[in-house]
């Protein structure tokens, strides 16, 4: 790992130089590379030293552009001097989030709507589990924060963790996380049966060269991706504990569609694949789904251009219930903990949220922000909001009751790290879930007054909206504060993680310092080399130039790379 001193910052080079002179705190980032008694910075392996850079026009090779600034951020307490010298780490970890393991050849998609639904087709889709071990390869690399130098405690992936909550894609996500031989195709097990095969011009078909938009962008004919991204490969899995939260991908068709449709089964495990419809048909499908109308499945997944696929039980939808159960079952323990987070008590699926412990005197509680009534939004239950409600009273000596009112009782006092799906600005879907139906539902905004009673609170951890942004939720005191930190995610540029950074400043704060890292693949390849670094490297340019690629989902410098400054309730 690169280690580096002020000396050493000085004489860095051009790309390094940039990110002190671009710094929103003059000199927030020169001053963090200081050699401390304690530590020095490592920026190795991380956005701090280097990140992918690429033309916002045509089609584009990518390279290693300057790393990007440390960016210190005071809207909720103000940074005092001399922090560095006298901080100590609380805890550390990483987290993954929107992973969408895909099983690009299941006929139970939609990828023909891809014209009015940007998500419904990606061009590196089929690419993506061997991409997800090149971020394992990242994290176990890189082994602990690059500020406080602490070692990481875990890893939590916050949702989406499968595409469409098939089983093999649930399989293909848990040992990618834990290590194992994977194969990666579904169906016929000596071809690939997907849309990226069919011969139709709506999809970039890296095989044969047709008139698609992918191809008049400038995306290359590659022969052989397709055989080489659905190759067996081995997993190395992390060398961590590691924790799950639940997503809306993995609750439910494609994201979107009410659970418990009647016949979805038989898509999902039958051999029509329907790859195109006309213009019209594509639109008015599009439209609908957009705006929250009921589509029958028959025009979803029925009609058009249909083509026969092999069928497979493995794709079967799997219940909430199995989600967690695969989780406990001791063959998919990988580095730990039994379960990564889900107990017993979930093992029935109605309830999938738990606390653990981040570190000692830190405890992480995990939601479940997803509802089986549709809809790509989440919102929280009654009942789990009363829950989330008496753990944090359990673990804060004081906080304020519903009217502001400020309680205190004799408790230890413990800091709360909250992880879930949805962010609070995408939990506006109040429709009743399916397995909780008479449950009042309650929005973003309800949730965030109820954590800004808890000084105790710091921060809220999230994903869903595939862009980096961080926000502050300021309280009626600055104790009352804490911050919500968005990471974009791993299938769409610019394919994040995080690390998390808690310290102490022993000066009555605290900061989160937040650092975003890419996988551990090189930035441009010869396409002839469909080696696991190859073929993770082609899905990071392949998302970077998807015409539907939204560039600015990396977020502004303060939504990064930074150092998030709050109040020490526990001062």
């Amino acid at each position: 790992m690169a280690e580096l001193t002020r000396r050493a910052f000085t004489t860095a080079g051009a790309a390094t130089v940039g990110l002190l002179l671009c710094t929103p705190t003059a000199n927030a980032l020169d001053r963090a590379l200081r050699q401390t008694r304690t530590r020095a910075v490592q920026t190795a392996g991380t956005t701090l030293q280097q990140a992918a850079s690429g033309s916002p026009t045509g089609y584009s090779r990518l390279s290693a552009g300057p790393g990007w600034p440390l960016a210190v951020r005071e809207e909720l307490t103000v940074a005092k001097t001399g922090r560095d010298d006298r901080r100590t780490a609380l805890g550390a970890f990483v987290q993954f989030t929107d992973l969408h393991i895909t099983d690009t050849e299941s006929p139970a998609r939609f990828e023909y709507l891809h014209p009015f639904i940007g998500s419904a087709h990606r061009p590196q889709e089929v690419l993506g589990t061997v991409a997800t071990s090149a971020l394992v390869n990242r994290v176990n690399n890189l082994r602990s924060g690059p500020f406080t130098g602490r070692q990481f405690d875990f890893l939590i992936t916050t949702g989406d963790n499968t595409d469409n909550h098939e089983l093999i894609e649930l399989d293909w996500f848990l040992t990618t996380l834990n290590g194992g031989k994977i194969t990666p195709n579904s169906g016929d097990p000596a071809r690939y049966e997907g849309v990226q095969a069919s011969g139709n011009p709506t999809f970039w078909n890296p095989g044969t060269k047709l008139a698609d938009d992918y191809t008049k962008k400038g995306f290359p004919q590659i022969p052989g991706l397709l055989a080489a991204g659905i190759a067996p490969f081995t997993a190395p899995g992390l060398d961590l504990p590691w924790y799950c939260t639940f997503g809306n991908h993995d609750d439910s068709v494609v994201g979107t569609l009410p659970e418990g449709i009647p016949g979805i089964e038989g898509w999902y495990t039958g051999k029509y694949k329907v790859i195109g419809k006309d213009e019209s048909s594509t639109r008015k499908l599009g439209t609908a789904l957009t705006s929250g109308k009921t589509v029958p499945l028959g025009e979803l997944f029925g009609g058009g251009t249909v083509r026969e696929v092999t069928p497979d039980p493995r794709r079967r939808p799997f219940s909430t219930a199995e989600f967690v159960k695969a989780h406990l079952d001791a063959k998919n323990t990988g580095p730990g903990p039994v379960g990564h987070g889900f107990t017993d008590a979930n093992s029935d699926g109605r309830n999938v949220y738990y606390t653990f412990r981040v570190a000692p005197g830190v405890t992480g509680i995990s939601l479940d922000t997803t509802t089986q009534g549709g809809f790509a939004d989440g919102s929280i239950g009654l009942e789990q909001f009363n829950w989330v409600e008496s753990t944090l009273k359990r673990g804060s000596s004081a906080y304020y009751d519903f009217f502001g009112r400020k309680v205190t009782h004799s408790v230890t006092d413990e800091l709360f790290v909250l992880f879930s799906h949805h962010t609070s600005g995408t939990m506006g879907n109040l429709l009743p879930d399916a397995r909780h139906l008479l449950d009042p539902r309650l929005n973003g905004d309800t949730f965030v007054g109820l954590l800004q009673r808890f000084p105790n609170v710091v921060a809220w951890v999230n994903g869903h909206t595939h862009y980096n942004k961080i926000t502050p939720h300021a309280g009626k005191t600055p104790q009352q504060s804490f911050w919500e930190i968005n990471t974009a995610s791993h299938i769409d540029f610019p394919q994040h993680a995080r690390v998390i950074e808690l310290a102490d400043n022993h000066d009555g704060t605290l900061s989160l310092f937040t650092t975003l890292i890419e996988a551990d693949a090189p930035y441009a390849v010869d396409y002839s080399g469909q080696t696991p670094d190859a073929i993770a490297s082609m899905y990071r340019e392949f998302s970077y130039n998807d015409i539907h690629a939204k560039l600015s989902n990396v977020g502004v410098a303060s939504d990064r790379n930074t150092e998030l400054l709050l109040a020490n309730p526990l001062s």
